[in-house]
Parts: structure tokens; C-alpha cells; sequence
């Protein structure tokens, strides 16, 4: 199970520690849901999630400011008795004393932010989704070209490094390489980024490591990319049948994501960098509603049927 620490979600939101300063990177948050405790305040606490973040608004903060003092706690005390990770007050509305009360009293943190609700409620769960999301860490290359993020795999020396760099010079960008780390975060989408520790770096045998980015500039780099494509490279095998038309779909699954795929032989005299942009730019026009090779086919079988007519 991933998580994210509270301290982490205060920079990257850049929020008000109102309470709990002290415990920010104890906290851990290990769900990307979140909850706004409307039913929670008013009394049914049946099925509360008592493991996500806690979003008070302006609906939530006006029924409170509606009751008793001494409602107002009782309700607010029922509430943080379960432990959340915190209580998030959105659109910089005023904390009422007895939240403050409770919070110090269960060590719950409450934090502030000027967004309102909505905005704010969105952004939290995306990031949560990328940061929570399930992972896989493959041997390969990742580099965007013409917008689709393609993958590439194949053994080790096949020369996977070596199409990168030659798609970088050629104005695409390199995401990760040798090492590539993806993250479904959705049930149709994998994020792909590279560790902290390499990003930006490219191993080319013979020459040794290259700092992409100072070589060629922050446009020849980016930091998180989608997958479009995987190609894998292998070895040219003169026994194997080779796909020449492109009429067969295949996919390669990762994290339970079917990604489409090819397999490009590799030989002396092949330049992978153009068949790499290519594969790109085929990828794009058959998500427009464009197959070549379907086109080709129906042309013949038509072609076909003429003549024996």
C-alpha cells in the first residue's frame, strides 16, 4: 500500500496548517477518496470512511454555525472521535473554536485553503489518484513523440537507448530512461515517469551518461507522460513471419491495462527513430477513425470482386 504524507499534500497545495502542526509527516493518507462530512455533522455516522480526508465547506461550515455552542461541540467531538488523517476548511472560512478544541484534543490537524470547495475537492483526488496509484517498474525507454507517449522495451544492447536519443535530437522528448516507472491511475489510463534518482539521464554504451536536459535543453525532457504505444524491439529473426500489413491488433497488458503494440525487428540498416515516428503519427490517425491497412484491404477485395465479376 502506497501513501502520502500530510506534509507533502500541505506543499503541494500549498495550504494553512491551522492545528497539528507538529505531526504533519506522521500522517498518512492511503486512500485517494475523500469525504465532505455533511450526514457525519447532522448525526448518521453509519459507514463513515474514517480513513480519507475530511473537506469542510461553506454548506457544512453554515450548518454548524446554525447550532448550539454546545451542539456545535458535541457534533464536532462525535466527528473526530473516528481519527481521519485531517479536516480541510475550504474557501478560507473562519475555524470555529470548539474544531480547534477537538482537533488538539484527538491530535487531528486542521488546514486551511482559499479555493473554493469544488476546485479544490477536484484537484486533491487526482492527485491522490497519481500519488496512491498501483505501480510497475520496467526495463525500458519512455519518450513522447508527436504527443503519444510511447514505450519501448526489448533486451538489453537491442538499442533501445540509442532510438531515444536519436528521437530527442529530432525535437521529441525523452520521459525516462533504462528504468520506467507506471502507474495506473484510472481503469484506461498508465502514467509513466522515470525515479528521482535517474530522471533525465540517458546511458549510451560507449560514451557513458548524458544529462539529456543540459545537452539539449528543457524542451527535450518531460517529467510524466501517458502510454500510448508499446514497441518492442528484438533481434531480426530470419525464421520469423513478420507482421507486414498491420491488420492484426496486438497488446501488451500492464496493470491489467491493455496498451496496443508492436514488435519492430532490429538489423543493420534500419533507422528505428523514423519507424518509431511513424508508429506515432499511424497510432494518432487510427484514433481519428484512419486504418491504412483496413483501406488497403477493402481497395483489394474490391479490386477483387470487379474483376471476377
Amino acid at each position: 500500500m502506497f501513501s502520502v504524507t500530510l506534509k507533502e499534500i500541505v506543499e503541494e497545495f500549498q495550504l494553512e496548517v491551522v492545528t497539528g502542526r507538529g505531526n504533519l509527516e506522521d500522517v498518512l493518507v492511503t486512500t485517494p477518496d475523500v469525504n465532505r462530512p455533511g450526514l457525519q455533522l447532522a448525526g448518521y455516522l453509519d459507514y463513515f470512511g474514517a480513513d480519507r480526508v475530511q473537506i469542510i465547506g461553506k454548506v457544512e461550515t453554515s450548518y454548524l454555525e446554525s447550532l448550539p455552542t454546545n451542539e456545535r461541540y458535541k457534533r464536532l467531538d462525535k466527528l473526530f472521535s473516528y481519527s481521519f488523517p485531517c479536516a480541510v476548511v475550504t474557501r478560507g472560512l473562519e475555524v470555529f473554536p470548539e474544531m480547534i478544541e477537538v482537533s488538539e484534543k484527538y491530535k487531528i490537524p486542521i488546514l486551511r485553503t482559499k479555493d473554493i470547495t469544488s476546485n479544490f475537492l477536484g484537484g486533491l483526488i487526482r492527485y491522490l489518484n497519481v500519488q496512491l496509484a498501483p505501480r510497475v517498474t520496467r526495463h525500458g525507454v519512455l519518450v513522447e513523440v508527436y504527443g503519444e507517449g510511447i514505450l519501448i522495451l526489448g533486451e538489453s544492447g537491442v538499442g533501445k537507448s540509442e532510438t531515444a536519443l536519436e528521437l530527442v535530437k529530432r525535437g521529441h522528448r525523452l520521459i525516462a530512461d533504462d528504468l520506467v516507472e507506471i502507474r495506473r491511475v484510472s481503469d484506461k489510463t498508465l502514467l509513466a515517469t522515470a525515479p528521482d534518482r535517474i530522471r533525465h539521464f540517458i546511458e549510451i554504451r560507449g560514451v557513458g551518461i548524458l544529462d539529456v536536459k543540459n545537452l539539449y535543453g528543457m524542451g527535450s525532457v518531460k517529467v510524466m507522460e501517458s502510454i500510448s504505444l508499446v514497441i518492442n524491439l528484438e533481434l531480426w529473426d530470419e525464421n520469423k513471419n513478420y507482421d507486414r500489413l498491420g491488420l492484426d491488433e496486438q497488446y501488451t497488458e500492464i496493470l491489467g491495462i491493455k496498451v496496443p503494440s508492436l514488435t519492430i525487428p532490429v538489423r543493420p540498416g534500419r533507422n528505428l527513430a523514423i519507424i518509431v515516428e511513424v508508429a506515432a503519427m499511424n497510432l494518432r490517425q487510427k484514433s481519428m477513425g484512419y486504418n491504412a491497412a483496413k483501406v488497403l484491404s477493402d481497395r483489394m477485395m474490391r479490386e477483387l470482386r470487379e474483376s471476377q465479376e
